[in-house]
């Protein structure tokens, strides 16, 4: 069973930058889609960024279009995401997620079959 292990969150001001990164234990993910998925407090997850599987076709969601940026590199089974323009309402755990089952950046969290255990982004006002 593959182990997907974030790392990269923390506390920073508004304005600055982050890389959150999401490394693959155990196998390959190179044929997942990828997605990274927000929980604030008192909030559902969000979806925030994925690629797909297949031609590695990034969708962001709005709130995040232009600041954040999702890549991956299959050979060493990571991927990441680039928060830049960080602002207070990014605060919240974020998850990466991998899907088996997509072939397209897939929105619904019921769709992906492997989580991380999360990493906590603040941003300070």
């Amino acid at each position: 069973q593959v182990q997907l292990v974030e790392s990269g969150g923390g506390l920073v001001q508004a304005g600055g930058s982050l890389r959150l990164s999401c490394a693959a234990s155990g196998r390959t993910f190179g044929s997942y889609t990828m997605g990274w998925f927000r929980q604030a407090p008192g909030k559902e997850h969000e979806f925030v960024a994925g690629i797909s599987r297949i031609s590695s076709n990034t969708y962001y969601a709005n709130s995040v279009k232009g600041r954040f940026t999702i890549s991956r590199d299959n050979a060493k089974n990571t991927v990441y995401l680039q928060m830049n323009s960080l602002k207070p309402e990014d605060t919240a755990v974020y998850r990466c997620a991998a899907s088996r089952y997509s072939d397209y950046v897939d929105l619904s969290p019921n769709n992906y079959h492997l989580w991380g255990q999360g990493t906590k982004v603040t941003v300070s006002s």
